[in-house]
């Protein structure tokens, strides 16, 4: 809440016990206040506190405050109007503290509206929090909902409270209830609200609604700065195994998000370390195309690259009738797998799909999972997104293909809107 707006509450409860309440308002509050009475030896100070306000003395009108504190005798008007001045300057000292005192005594008073506590509170918070406060801005926030306050600043509020005192098991609790809600009611969730989930995920380690947030944010808000935030931490997540630096390329490499000549080179090179020297002169291509490859001392380099993958796919094309009748007669389907990939970086994306097909139902597989990872890849560079989609929900494990196939389908479903 906007520490003017809350001086102004405060100010105005000030004033009705001042008696200088707007003629428009005379009601209960004014007649009680002229009843009681303000004395002057209490309202000098007062009148003085609200003139240093309005002048931006905020620490000074505490002062006047504390003066007026000081006359014995007090009647409850006077206490009530002293609370609300202290509310007002200590609202634009930023001291909350003074501000929690005010608050409470005008509660206790039974004067305050509840529309006005709920004011209140909600500058209390918002200044703790500024202040740093993080514990109490927590506290506070949340008695301020449970009182009945609805605001969508207080609920920024109570999350960045949560986030800087350490409670990430709220924040994600709460917040993937938030987003549940804005996708059921037809809403879009808010960037802030997504990326708020996914840096308590990280935090917490919670793999769970990491993904979960990611699966949003990609869905919602992809971008090449945010393809590049997620490849970026995959290979250093716990488990993930190192046999997949080819398919974390891949994805860069689709996502755009391949940035010098030494990542064109690297994975050109593991393409056709595993098997799959097209794929590699296809990567050589693209860089040569796109200018990264080909200039400087090392351009005669790229092209000898060039020219070896030019050999190795003849090589690869000779060997091929070999290949296939010896995965064919194997008792299981671990040659199949990596030679319908072959197939589907030749140009032949159908047949190789067809190929990992029959080795994951020949069963016995080293790697399944794996297996079913690149079922989808072939059948996504095939044209058929519905199959590949179905084939990458169904992988399973911890060793990075999950992730993998996850990220492949959120790619995919962006890529079609």
């Amino acid at each position: 809440m906007k520490l003017r707006t809350l001086a102004t509450v405060a100010i105005g409860a000030a004033a009705f016990a001042l008696g200088s309440a707007p003629s428009g308002q005379i009601g209960f509050a004014q007649a009680q206040a002229q009843a009681e009475g303000v004395r002057p030896e209490v309202g000098k100070h007062l009148k003085d506190a609200g003139a240093l306000i309005k002048a931006g003395k905020h620490k000074e009108a505490l002062a006047k405050v504390r003066d007026a504190e000081g006359v014995s005798g007090r009647n409850a008007t006077e206490n009530y109007t002293i609370e609300g001045m202290r509310m007002a300057a200590a609202s634009g000292a930023s001291d909350a503290d003074s501000m929690v005192k005010a608050f409470e005594a005008m509660k206790a008073s039974g004067r305050l509206a509840q529309a006005e506590q709920l004011r209140m509170m909600e500058g209390i918070a918002g200044t703790y929090l500024r202040n740093k406060d993080n514990a109490k801005a927590l506290s506070w926030a949340q008695r301020y909902f449970k009182e009945g306050g609805n605001s969508p600043t207080m609920k920024t509020v109570l999350t960045n409270a949560q986030f800087l005192s350490g409670d990430m098991t709220a924040i994600i609790k709460e917040t993937s209830e938030d987003i549940a809600a804005d996708e059921k009611a037809g809403r879009t969730p808010a960037r802030d609200k997504l990326n708020l989930l996914l840096s308590a995920a990280q935090k917490k380690g919670d793999g769970n609604a990491e993904g979960l947030a990611i699966e949003k944010l990609l869905n919602y808000y992809p971008s090449k700065e945010l393809w590049t935030q997620v490849l970026g931490g995959l290979q250093a997540k716990k488990g993930f195994s190192d046999r997949f630096g080819l398919d974390v390329y891949r994805l860069k490499m689709a996502t755009g998000n391949l940035k010098d000549a030494n990542d064109y080179m690297e994975m050109a090179q593991l393409a056709a370390q595993a098997g799959y020297p097209e794929e590699g002169k296809l990567v050589v291509d693209k860089g040569l195309v796109a200018g990264i490859l080909g200039q400087g001392a090392e351009g005669a380099r790229h092209k000898r690259l060039q020219d070896l993958m030019t050999k190795r796919i003849a090589e690869a094309k000779a060997a091929l009738p070999e290949a296939e009748k010896a995965a064919n007669a194997a008792k299981n389907g671990d040659l199949l797998v990596p030679l319908g990939l072959a197939y589907a970086f030749r140009g032949e994306a159908a047949k190789g799909a067809k190929l990992i097909e029959e080795g994951i139902a020949k069963g016995s597989l080293k790697r399944p999972e794996d297996a079913k990872l690149y079922l989808g890849l072939a059948q996504s560079m095939a044209g058929d997104n519905a199959k590949a989609l179905a084939s990458w929900r169904s992988v399973r494990g911890g060793e990075g293909a999950g992730d993998l196939a996850r990220l492949w389908s959120m790619h995919t479903r962006s890529a079609k809107r």
